[in-house]
């Protein structure tokens, strides 16, 4: 085996392994009695049952990332990624075509094997507390509808680093990432009107006091929007959210009618306070920069490793190719991408606790925006005690107990 294999075969069990250990603590680490905080909110019934989510969830992905990871590891040493190549390449097709078809071999596999599991969370595990609210035509039909946008955009987005990579020489890293960062940034307008209404209907929100009272604080806000839409999240699942799409006056709020129903007025305002706080604080826009350094960083980096003999022989195969170095430089990224999740996640969380305190003194009533939290976190049946750990690595906003905290400290 060559180094690579080795480095390989060490990433991919070393990040199960890590997720394992995380997983198992953080079940260890939810408290078995019930926070003071959240007394009236969470019933003893209700509280153990969230308990058992977090357990029977954590299971799920477990046994999951251990089918995959043996998948994966059995099919790098079986040369399954040659095979996979000599039948793209038995087609005779162009060199984009063939890379097309040898991505889409993969990724399709991939995707079947998800299925079953997918089916399971859904269908079973979902339905046991109580989310699933889907049936079998709407989750075949966003699987289908799912898979084609996945072939379509992935395959935009393949074919055109591909093509830089064999016509731009050394420059190819740069002109990728000035095209998919255009190519993002175009999905991110286009994305409320034409990608969502393919898996949700958004209505309009009726008029009458949430309508007037989310339109009297975003005006005092100076927040340009296109309008206030209701999301029929509760086609799917019980759970609630709510969230903003799109730039400048094309911006959409979007409330779960599942949230709707939930909470009061001014537990809505407060949540969309907490949105319009991301807005104001400029962290979209950080966000969006840092995603696009991560581009080029990946970008640059890959530059290295195109039509590198010795990685090709760590996958057992016969010929090299620009497509099937994008694929397996994936996986030497593992590492990497890791770190720069974890960083994001710490900006997120810190991010996260700016837009509280934007929303509790703009809005100006603390308790809704508690209130709120806490629903929300009932509604989910979040853990309300995760290990440290586990927020470092995985938790993009911070646990709802140390919100609420920093809440009311900023209130004395």
């Amino acid at each position: 085996m060559n180094a690579y294999l080795y480095i390989i075969l060490f990433v991919l069990v070393g990040e199960y392994i890590l997720d394992f250990i995380v997983g198992k603590l953080n079940v260890k680490h939810a408290l078995p009695v019930l926070p003071g905080e959240f007394r009236g909110f969470f019933d003893s019934q209700k509280y153990e049952k969230a308990q058992g989510y977090l357990k029977d969830t954590t299971g799920f992905n477990l046994v999951k990332g251990a089918l995959f990871t043996f998948i994966t590891v059995s099919f790098i040493l079986a040369g399954g990624f040659d095979l996979v190549d000599r039948i793209a390449r038995g087609l005779n097709a162009n060199f984009i075509l063939t890379g097309l078809l040898f991505g889409g071999m993969i990724m399709f596999a991939s995707q079947i094997i998800e299925v079953p599991f997918s089916i399971y969370r859904t269908f079973v595990l979902e339905e046991k507390f109580g989310f699933n609210k889907t049936n079998a035509r709407t989750f075949t039909l966003d699987i289908i509808k799912g898979w084609a946008l996945g072939a379509l955009i992935g395959g935009v987005i393949f074919s055109g680093v591909i093509w830089f990579f064999d016509k731009a020489g050394g420059a190819a890293w740069l002109y990728c990432w000035f095209a998919v960062t255009l190519f993002q940034l175009f999905l991110i307008f286009i994305a409320p009107v034409a990608i969502m209404p393919l898996f949700n209907k958004f209505i309009p929100l009726e008029d009458g006091e949430l309508n007037d009272t989310i339109k009297k604080y975003a005006g005092s806000q100076n927040f340009k929007m296109k309008g206030i839409f209701k999301m029929d999240a509760s086609r799917r699942s019980t759970k609630s959210n709510a969230f903003f799409t799109g730039f400048g006056r094309y911006r959409r709020i979007v409330l779960y009618d599942t949230l709707i129903k939930k909470h009061t007025v001014d537990e809505l305002v407060s949540i969309l306070a907490h949105e319009i706080g991301h807005y104001r604080k400029k962290h979209v826009i950080k966000n969006i920069i840092l995603s696009t350094v991560s581009s080029g960083l990946m970008f640059f980096i890959l530059s290295f490793f195109i039509n590198n003999r010795p990685l090709f022989d760590a996958f057992r195969m016969e010929s090299v190719s620009i497509y099937a170095s994008l694929v397996f430089f994936g996986f030497l990224f593992i590492p990497i991408n890791f770190l720069l999740s974890v960083f994001a996640n710490f900006l997120s969380r810190k991010y996260e606790y700016e837009a509280d305190a934007f929303a509790v003194s703009t809005y100006g009533k603390p308790e809704a925006m508690i209130n709120g939290l806490k629903k929300l976190s009932v509604d989910n049946l979040a853990n309300l005690t995760p290990h440290p750990l586990h927020i470092f690595l995985n938790y993009s906003h911070p646990p709802v107990l140390q919100r609420i905290m920093a809440i009311r400290e900023k209130q004395i």
